[in-house]
């Protein structure tokens, strides 16, 4: 049944506000906004939206996705918040049938010296139950599949491809192995597993297996589950192998998946052709152990299992491959609470996780979404006894995200301008809480608001009455913050609309049980930990980034670090160029670079010298001033070869997916070896830092 809630005026969609006049805290009373809202945070409160939202199978598009929705949403009116449910209908695939035999090959028996082909050995594709587990026995889990697989039927020999990396085929091309007509068996890691697809179809490969190999995932990193937290031998990881120049619904590039959108004809979106199937590590070595061809001579293509890997399978050994999805338009939904900003409601904050996952989902997307809630809950909270932000915080639980970052995604292409415009930033918390290691990706100019935010919040299993800015942010070189790559929520809002962003999580939980049937709360308590303490922390990080970004009286951005990322990564494409033979420089990017840092610094400083004293409508103006300026970076017609990816500081990497690529346009170029392309991208650097000096040099000019 659709779902037809919602519980606030529509107008530009949720973001339509009227300017309410209350009485939040000051902008000096940061700290008391985020003391109020840290003080409702409960650990047992984050056990039970955990037993809530971990209860049964929920994959997006399915019914299971739908009583999810039904209960976050019920959770947050519960909260008292303006809550909506923001239906979207995405091309969506289920799977329908899957099979992988082996076909010959030599006989594994006692006598090595019979080689006669054998007949047909059939390999699971799914886990097995545990009684230790009674979740993994749900008849509302799925076999392994990877989403978006082509359908089709095929037999072949079989080659093995390392990780699946470009520089993976490319070896095997050196080598001279032709892959035309043949299965190819990589194994997951180092990059998105659409990718490995994508080079194996390139490759001429009719069809692909992945497993995860126990020396990343298995038993060479210790016990395995139940008795540990580590991969078992048919732990599979599930996951979707869309890869497409953009994000969200394939079939909507820029517009919102409405039921009337104008969609795409399928037969012309670029979707993998080959079938493609996941399997566990104990199918694998059934085929390893089969081939027959040379052994690797990288000692990096070796594996976990007991035998050497071979490359080549041989004439003799042969896998069928059979799979069958279908594919059509299918309904979920983001579910989006608010609190309405006291003073500056026009500016917002917007903080999310998604709510889809491959079964349970207690750790993704749970382990975040849980801290969504009750970070929710805190500043509900505290609003009803006063505290109430200075600017709107929209609290977003997103839907098919693991299918393409499809609900996030559709969202901001349906608010697209008025992001750009309003929003001060993003906070994501994917698979936030994994263990108690603090950690942080972030877009530069909120580098250092993340880093005063959180450092009095407790470390989590301290002893010693640490604090993060004792364990995470005490180092010599201060914290450690990531580059925002792919593979979650904040590209929307990143890449297209160029809302920075920051990622909060915290890990080192000793075992993996990513997009498998195994990732339940028995996993996760036992793993992870039945005390929530990891949860309690990220909580309290993100209700201090929340209390920040909602209530300085500015939005707290500081480019000094921009002007050393963009130096740092500058400098490392350089050096990448130059060590491969290309006339590249600098030119005119580090005089931009010093300007840009006179600026900041200037700006910091009357900020600072201005800070309390100015007028809630100036404060206004200088805030879209300030948003504006970070802005510099979008250019309307988009990155070469990839118009929806608008960002021209970083994007996701395209030959990894995961990982991230700052200065787009200039990896591009030296990756391709193009030295007119590369000191061309250099004076387009220089000319969006030399906008962003002068528009913090009129901001400046305004406060003095």
């Amino acid at each position: 049944m659709a779902i037809q809630r919602r519980l606030v005026s529509c107008g530009v969609g949720l973001l339509a506000v009227t300017f309410m006049v209350g009485f939040g805290a000051e902008s000096s009373q940061v700290d008391e906004l985020g003391d109020q809202a840290v003080s409702v945070a409960d650990p047992s409160r984050l056990s039970d939206w955990h037993d809530l939202l971990g209860s049964e199978p929920h994959v997006a598009g399915t019914p299971g996705d739908q009583r999810e929705i039904e209960r976050l949403a019920a959770a947050f009116e519960a909260m008292g918040l303006e809550t909506e449910v923001r239906e979207f209908k995405a091309y969506l695939p289920q799977p329908v049938k899957a099979e992988v035999e082996i076909l010959g090959g030599r006989s594994l028996a006692v006598d090595e010296k019979d080689s006669r082909p054998r007949g047909v050995i059939r390999l699971p594709l799914t886990e097995r139950n545990l009684l230790e587990d009674p979740s993994s026995r749900h008849p509302g889990l799925s076999y392994g599949w990877n989403a978006f697989s082509g359908s089709g039927e095929v037999t072949a020999e079989v080659v093995y491809a390392n990780y699946g990396t470009r520089e993976d085929f490319d070896r095997l091309d050196e080598l001279g192995i032709d892959l035309n007509g043949k299965i190819v068996l990589a194994r997951y890691g180092r990059n998105y597993r659409g990718y490995k697809v994508k080079f194996a179809q390139e490759a001429g490969a009719v069809g692909l297996l992945m497993y995860l190999d126990p020396a990343d995932y298995g038993y060479t990193r210790g016990e395995t589950w139940p008795k540990g937290g580590w991969a078992n031998p048919t732990c599979i990881q599930r996951g979707s192998v869309l890869v497409l120049p953009y994000k969200g619904d394939p079939l909507t590039p820029f517009v919102e998946a409405t039921e009337d959108a104008d969609r795409l004809d399928p037969a012309h979106v670029g979707f993998p052709w080959i079938p493609v199937q996941p399997i566990g590590y104990a199918a694998a070595s059934m085929i390893l152990a089969r081939m027959q061809g040379a052994e690797v001579e990288d000692e990096a293509w070796q594996g976990g299992l007991p035998m050497p890997y071979r490359i080549e399978g041989g004439p003799e050994l042969k896998l069928r491959l059979m799979v069958e999805q279908d594919r059509e338009l299918r309904t979920s939904a983001n579910v989006l609470a608010r609190i309405e900003g006291a003073r500056h409601p026009e500016q917002i904050v917007v903080v999310g996780c998604h709510h889809d996952a491959w079964g349970f989902g207690a750790a993704d997307p749970l382990a975040g979404t849980i801290v969504l809630m009750e970070a929710a809950r805190a500043f509900a909270d505290a609003a009803d006894r006063g505290f109430r932000p200075d600017r709107t915080i929209i609290f977003a639980a997103w839907g098919a995200e693991e299918f393409g970052i499809i609900g996030s995604t559709e969202w901001v292409e349906g608010n697209a301008s008025t992001l750009r415009e309003q929003c001060v930033a993003y906070v994501n918390l994917d698979m936030a809480a994994m263990g108690p290691n603090f950690g942080s990706s972030a877009t530069p100019v909120l580098r250092k608001a993340v880093e005063e935010a959180v450092a009095s919040v407790p470390q989590a299993g301290s002893d010693e009455d640490l604090t993060l800015a004792d364990t995470w942010a005490g180092g010599p070189d201060g914290p450690s913050f990531g580059d925002l790559g792919g593979g979650s929520d904040h590209v929307g809002f990143v890449c297209h609309v160029g809302v920075p962003a920051i990622r909060l999580s915290a890990g080192g939980a000793p075992g993996v049980a990513y997009h498998s049937n195994y990732d339940t709360l028995a996993w996760y308590r036992s793993t992870v930990g039945d005390d929530y303490e990891p949860a309690l922390m990220v909580t309290r990080a993100c209700i201090r980034v929340l209390a920040k970004l909602a209530n300085e009286s500015l939005p707290p951005y500081e480019w000094v670090t921009v002007v050393e990322e963009v130096r740092r990564h500058a400098l490392r494409h350089l050096d990448a160029a130059r060590a491969s033979g290309m006339q590249a420089d600098l030119a005119g990017l580090d005089q931009a670079c010093m300007r840009l840092e006179s600026s900041a610094r200037s700006l910091e400083a009357s900020m600072h010298a201005h800070d309390g004293e100015l007028e809630p409508a100036v404060r206004r103006e200088l805030g879209e001033a300030i948003m504006a300026a970070e802005r510099v970076w979008l250019d309307e017609g988009g990155l070469p070869g990839r118009p929806w990816y608008r960002n021209t500081y970083i994007s996701d990497d395209p030959q990894s997916g995961y990982s991230a690529s700052p200065l787009p346009e200039l990896h591009a170029a030296q990756r391709a070896g193009d030295s007119d392309a590369f000191n061309a991208a250099v004076a387009a650097c220089a000319i969006r830092v030399d906008a962003l000096s002068d528009r913090l040099g009129a901001i400046n000019k305004s406060l003095n």
